[in-house]
Parts: structure tokens; sequence; C-alpha cells
């Protein structure tokens, strides 16, 4: 039996709600707060830790990979897809480019047409940038491209060391990476050099020698030139739990590669799978811990189980730094509608541009938003989105879920909301559609609207012109 003394916790009476709202004040994502005590593990006998100040004050930003990662999931994009979803990366990620940079393939025309076109529209950010194979001559591509950084494969696990790439030692390989680093100092174009299986390396063994060879030639370039490191959880076996072995634990990896081996915090980038479901957790985790690029794809979608998806990481980012930054979250709706306008499948429960994702069927629910829709929404997603709470009706939505529908549906605000003691009528219909006709499925905004018009046509009759202007 436990020893431990029981506290006592006396009741702190109020007859004012506590709504926290220095953490949910509802114009923005939740924002996240750390105690004053930081989070410690502990490698070869030294704290790692992780400063919230420090990642209030650090550049932390997003990299996308939507055209690199991202196609290796879908059949290829056609130019005119990529640059529409390109400029509105760099209208989500606005002008102090949060969305930093985003990387292109260059190995046929329209890879290069693609990049071309992106370029033309003039922004700033997202910063193009290549993708290459470890090869020397690939370089060429990089430079008649025009680039000044190129992301280049480097894998680091034995699994690819001597299974995939058939290298008859360490040294080998290595010798081999650093040889197409030496070539793109040579063709001015700063290398990124991708860590590829991180997480299943050995990495006192590999990982950290091969690191420090890095920053050793990384001496003898400009700064604008040194190199950069992208840590690829490519299985997604990283983990984010505190005192989690290396090579897995994400805080030790970041802290032996930024405090070991000295590689700069805005020298680091986080790629991560979601084979296991952690990958937005790893990395939130990778920011905290020193890396200050978190790498994604727009809605996550990648090879295998996908990628980081930007959004959620862009939502994380002004919870993190508490401001918007220039960031219009609105383009995260219009981003959706279009991919889904091409063909680009979205679960209907998705967060933040699902069909449901702010919206309830259930009647206790419904009820709560019609008093007061922070009670059952996330934040404000009219705002913030361009996507009001709604309800989908069904025979748990009740006369509350009927009344919010209707108000929704027709855009009524003010005192032109109706209660729910005003749709007696279509309450009864749909409850008569379960307990009579034995339904099993929602009712769809087509036929409760068909329904408003028999049964409440002076609603109808005078808000109609609402449907229509939102439609």
């Amino acid at each position: 039996m436990s020893t431990q003394t029981k506290k006592s916790h006396p009741l702190v009476n109020t007859t004012e709600p506590n709504l926290l709202e220095d953490t949910f004040n509802y114009d923005l994502p939740p924002l996240i707060h750390f105690s004053d005590d930081p989070v410690i593990e502990v490698i070869d006998g030294k704290p790692v830790e992780f400063d919230f100040n420090s990642v209030k004050q650090r550049d932390i930003v997003v990299t996308d990979t939507t055209f690199r990662d991202g196609q290796q999931a879908r059949p290829p994009y056609e130019i005119d897809q990529m640059v529409k979803i390109y400029d509105m990366l760099s209208r989500l990620g606005g002008p102090n480019g949060v969305i930093r940079q985003t990387e292109f393939f260059l190995y046929t025309k329209n890879d290069r047409e693609t990049l071309d076109r992106c370029r033309e529209l003039g922004h700033k950010y997202p910063e193009c940038t290549g993708w290459i194979r470890a090869v020397k001559g690939d370089f060429r591509l990089v430079k008649e491209a025009g680039l000044k950084e190129t992301g280049m494969l480097t894998s680091s696990s034995d699994y690819h060391i001597f299974q995939k790439l058939k290298f008859k030692s360490r040294k080998e390989c290595m010798d081999s990476y650093c040889e197409v680093v030496d070539a793109a100092f040579e063709a001015g174009v700063r290398p990124r050099c991708h860590l590829e299986d991180l997480t299943r390396a050995d990495v006192d063994g590999f990982i950290l020698p091969f690191v420090d060879r890095l920053m050793e030639m990384s001496e003898q370039v400009p700064d604008d030139m040194k190199v950069k490191i992208r840590l690829c959880d490519t299985m997604g076996f990283g983990l984010h739990y505190p005192n989690a072995e290396l090579p897995r634990s994400i805080p030790k990896l970041i802290y032996k590669l930024n405090k070991e081996c000295g590689v700069p915090s805005d020298r680091l980038e986080w790629h991560g799978h979601n084979d296991f479901h952690r990958v937005h957790a790893n990395a939130s985790t990778a920011w905290l811990y020193g890396c200050n690029a978190v790498n994604g794809t727009l809605f996550g979608y990648g090879e295998r189980c996908g990628n980081p998806p930007v959004e959620g990481a862009i939502m994380e980012y002004i919870a993190l730094k508490g401001h918007m930054c220039g960031i219009d979250t609105t383009v995260i709706t219009e981003l959706a509608e279009y991919m889904k306008s091409i063909g680009f499948p979205i679960a209907e429960n998705y967060p933040f541009v699902g069909r449901y994702f702010n919206t309830t069927r259930a009647g206790i629910h419904a009820g709560g938003l019609r008093s007061d829709e922070r009670i059952y929404n996330i934040m404000d997603t009219t705002k913030l989105l361009n996507r009001p709470p709604r309800v989908s009706i069904t025979d748990k939505s009740g006369a509350d879920g009927i009344a919010l529908w209707v108000n929704e549906f027709f855009g009524l605000e003010g005192d032109d909301r109706i209660s729910k003691i005003k749709i007696h009528k279509l309450a009864r219909w749909v409850m008569d559609q379960y307990e009579v006709d034995k339904r099993l499925t929602a009712i769809s905004d087509e036929e409760l609207e068909k329904k408003t018009e028999e049964l409440m046509p002076e609603i109808w009759e005078k808000y109609k012109g609402s449907v229509a202007a939102g439609a």
C-alpha cells in the first residue's frame, strides 16, 4: 500500500466562472503554456531540457514537402495545380515566412517548368529549394535551376547503408556522402543532408561522426553555404516520451546534434512520418527541444501514412507563439476546397477541414452550442477558418440541434435567431424518420431545407436569400 501522504483539496467557492481565457481566448487556437520548472531528461549524466522562453524567442518555422514527399503518395500534380497550391501556401504562411521553404523535384521538364512558374509569382516565401539523390552529377540540375539550396539523401541506418545501398563499410558510405557535399560547395549550393531512417541508426557509431565531419567541412564555407541537417524519422519510430532511449528519443537526438556536434538550431529540421500516429506530437517535440524547422505536407498526405500536417503545424505555431505573425488561417479552408476539387480525398472527420470537423450530432452538444458556441467548439472556427460550427441532424439531435441547424443554415443572427419552441413541426418530422420509418442515416441539408420550406414557409420565404448568397 502506498505511504504517500493524502493531500487536502479545499473547494474554491465562486459565483463567477473561470473560463481560463489566458489559454482558451477563442480568437486563437488554444495557447500552450508551460510551468517554470524545466522538463528534464538525462543523457550521459547531463540534463536534456527545453526552455519554453527560448521556443518563443527562436525563429521556429514550417517547411513544406507537399510537392516532393506529398507527391510520392498520389498521382503527380499538374503544373497549374502546383502553382496554385504554392501561391496559397505563400498566403497561408504570410509575409514573415512562417512557411519558410518548399522543395521540388528537378528531374523532368514538368518539374523545371513548375519551379520557374512558381518563382515567377515573385513570393519571398516559401523559398523554393530542390531535392536530389546523393549523386555528384545531380548538382548540375540544381545549378542550372538557379537554386541556392537543395536537399540530398544521406541514408543513415545500417538497414540502408548495407542492405539497400550495398556499401562495404560505414566509412565508404560516409566518404561517398562527403564527396557529394563537396560537390555542392563547388557548385555554390547549400546542401541539406537528409539523415534518412535516423531513428533506426547507430547514433554514436555513425550519425555523430558523420555530423562532426559535416560541421568541419562547413567551417570552410560562408555562413549561407553551411550544411543543414534534416532529421528524418522515415518509419515513424521516433518517440517524444521523456527518457526514451536513443535512437528513437527525439529530445536526445536533437541534444546530441545541437550540444555535442554544435549544429545550431537554425540548421536543424525535423521530418517525420505517421506510421504510429505520433507525427504531430513528434514534430512539436522537435520544436521544443531545439530544432527550428518542422517539415510537413498539406493535410499530412505523404508516403505510406504521411507526414506532419502543415496546417497542424501552423496551428501549433500560433499556440506556442501566442500570436498570428501574419498567418492567414482562412487559407487552410481554401486549400482544402481546392484539393478536394482536384480529386484529393479528405476524411470527413479530418481536423480543421473535414466536412464534419466542427459538426455535432448530439442534442445535448447542440444545446450547448446554442447557449454559447465556445462550450462545444474548439476555437472561433468562423473567424479563423470561415467554418461556422454546424450540427448534423439525427435522432440524437433533439430540438436544440434542429434549432441550431435552422439558425446556421439560414444565416440567422442576433434577434433573428429562433428558439427550439418554433421548430416543433420540423423536429417531429425528424423524429418520425427514425421512430416510424426506422431510418439509420443522418438527414442531409437538402432534405431539411425542403422540409423547412414545407413546414416553416415563413422562415424559408424570409431567409432563402441568405442560403442563395452563401451557396
